[in-house]
């Protein structure tokens, strides 16, 4: 078994840096410090949050998530580095980018020894634990408590893997007859009741499940909105054929209606494959959409009773509320279901923050952040200047609502590379996306240039066309633009260590296609 002690001696701590760290432990103890939740949910997106005022904001989805709104501060730009589970994690896990954490895709691990968050947390004198999906294969070990699902988990009578006798992962504990949100939120309460220790300030990650696909909720939730027609995105029929996208995007992803059908949405949730459109895509939405939000609600039905906990111990103004999706999701925006590509439903992430002490109540920022960006925020809250290894800037002076500093990034770099996986069909590329503008390059192949798509650039005018329905890149009068915007993506990537040297097929499409 993998002990707390042998763990940290592991990482070259002996026995008197232990006996120096508990000293320091027990004083920075006294200091105060905020407590940290950081709430995550599995592709929950911004247009389910009434707080971002989405077409779905009058169906109130989520009263509890817009209360942290209504008493905090809303992120409006706030986007992850690659919008798939495994590597968004990785990110806020380490600070880092994709290829310095190590963790590309879906299969990425993330050993102990690298699991930097939590580490410098327990060194901050921090009670740490981690609840829910971890997604992330290796252990949770620089938690000092955890209680996480195997993989993706199940949404009825979950699995949970926690430390114990037997070597990760062998030590299990089943949740019988329970729902994965309530399960999870249960474990998460009983840590706060009697696993946490009260002499230090807790660092807890909350992570659902939910609403992850296929978007099974809880019975109780059944008859929600069983009787409402859900507002439909006004680009979800007829796409044109020209306009959005290019000819590396418009014949690939997985959607709604017959146009996108390599995921069979449709079939999956037992729509009639004999309804002719637009009837087939009407009625794919109407359920995809009504099972996504019943989870949704567990969600946030559970979000309250962690802040009705935090009340109830006089304990809730003293921590630091962080709700956040791991992603963006598309709702049928483009014809799309998933997530995966650089456009904004994907892209974008919602990020809340609640902390009446640091938090001006009802308050937006539109700083461009990445979550990257989550680690070096929460150490800052902590008293804890950002590690060199850390590639992310800390916002906490934005939670202030000090000034954007003028060195902050105008442009933040997206990168996904699981070219046309798991039936989803959605090609390799990277990008960056700026104030005002987005380009984005698809190379179109594996990591060892297998399995070929068309090769394109796309380039966005956010400012005119925030839904991305018209590609310029063609376009004369957003030359210039799209040259300075090559510029900034070539420095970025070799500033961030996110180049193409190591994949030379990948390399010899860019060189033969970078102009």
């Amino acid at each position: 078994m993998l002990t707390r002690r042998r763990f940290l001696q592991a990482m070259g701590v002996g026995g008197a840096a232990l006996a120096a760290a508990r000293m320091g432990q027990a004083a920075e103890a006294g200091l105060k410090r905020p407590n940290v939740l950081f709430i995550m949910s599995d592709d929950h997106c911004s247009q389910a949050i009434g707080a971002y005022g989405s077409r779905l904001a009058k169906l109130n989805p989520t009263p509890n998530i817009d209360s942290l709104a209504r008493d905090g501060m809303r992120f409006d730009r706030v986007f992850c580095h690659n919008s798939i589970c495994t590597p968004s994690r990785a990110n806020i896990i380490t600070g880092q980018y994709s290829q310095t954490n190590g963790v590309l895709d879906l299969n990425g691990k993330l050993r102990p020894e690298r699991e930097y968050l939590p580490l410098e947390m327990h060194k901050a004198g921090y009670h740490t634990a981690m609840i829910g999906k971890w997604h992330l294969k290796a252990e949770p070990a620089a938690f000092d408590y955890y209680c996480v699902l195997p993989g993706q988990g199940k949404y009825f009578d979950p699995d949970f893997r926690v430390r114990g006798e037997k070597p990760w992962p062998k030590n299990v504990i089943t949740k019988t007859g329970q729902h994965s949100s309530d399960a999870i939120t249960d474990i998460g309460l009983d840590w706060l009741t009697s696993g946490w220790d009260r002499k230090k300030p807790f660092f807890l990650m909350h992570h659902f499940k939910a609403p992850h696909d296929m978007f099974q909720n809880a019975k109780r939730y059944d008859s929600y909105l069983e009787d409402v027609t859900i507002p439909e995105p006004d680009n979800l029929h007829n796409q044109p054929a020209e306009g959005f996208g290019s000819e590396a995007t418009r014949a690939y992803g997985a959607g709604v209606t017959k146009n996108h059908p390599s995921w069979n949405l449709g079939r999956k949730l037992g729509i009639d494959k004999n309804l002719p459109e637009p009837e087939y895509g009407k009625a794919v939405y109407q359920k995809f959409l009504k099972r996504y939000l019943r989870c949704v609600k567990g969600v946030d039905d559970n979000v309250k009773r962690l802040i009705d906990y935090l009340a109830k111990i006089g304990e809730l103004d003293n921590t630091v509320i962080m709700y956040t999706g791991d992603q963006g999701y598309f709702l049928g925006e483009h014809d799309f279901m998933d997530k995966r590509w650089i456009y904004e439903e994907s892209m974008r992430m919602p990020f809340i923050v609640r902390h009446p002490k640091t938090v001006k109540a009802d308050s937006t920022n539109g700083w461009l952040i990445n979550n990257t960006d989550f680690a070096p925020t929460i150490l800052e809250l902590a008293g804890v200047k950002t590690p060199d290894y850390m590639q992310g800037r800390s916002f906490a002076s934005a939670l202030k609502g000090q000034p954007k500093p003028d060195n902050w990034r105008t442009g933040t770099y997206y990168r996904y590379w699981m070219h046309m996986a798991h039936g989803l069909r959605v090609p390799a590329h990277f990008g960056i996306r700026g104030e005002r503008y987005k380009l984005i390059f698809f190379y179109g192949c594996d990591p060892r240039g297998r399995n070929k798509t068309p090769v394109a650039w796309e380039f966005y005018d956010l400012q005119k066309d925030p839904r991305e329905m018209n590609n310029e890149y063609a376009n004369p009068e957003y030359a210039k633009i799209i040259a300075d915007m090559k510029v900034e993506l070539k420095n970025t990537r070799e500033e961030l260590g996110e180049t193409d040297e190591k994949y030379p097929a990948i390399q010899k499409i860019i060189d033969e296609s970078w102009d």
